[in-house]
């Protein structure tokens, strides 16, 4: 007759334990959220980057005018009725 009470005793702590310390726990469901909302961050950041690349694409296959300051920025391209004048930051900085 005893051994009955400790037997319900005993799988009473197993589910709290479980429920306390298993799957589904709430250090577990602290850590799923946290690791959530780094994915959700990520996820933001390449969405970003992707409609960018998208735009920049759009723009080569529509015109010229991006190509062009591509090639000034990344490639100091100059026009032969221009003067190019660089103003460098680290001179304005020491004065």
């Amino acid at each position: 007759m005893r051994a009955v009470p400790i037997i319900l005793a005993t799988l009473l702590l197993m589910v709290q334990g479980a429920i306390w310390f298993g799957r589904g726990s709430l250090p577990d469901v602290l850590a799923l959220r946290e690791e959530l909302a780094t994915q959700k961050a990520s996820n933001a950041r390449d969405r970003a980057r992707i409609e960018q690349v998208a735009a920049e694409v759009a723009d080569l296959r529509d015109g010229l005018e991006i190509i062009e300051e591509k090639a000034r920025l990344e490639l100091g391209m100059v026009r032969p009725d221009e003067t190019l004048v660089v103003i460098s930051a680290s001179n304005q900085a020491s004065r």
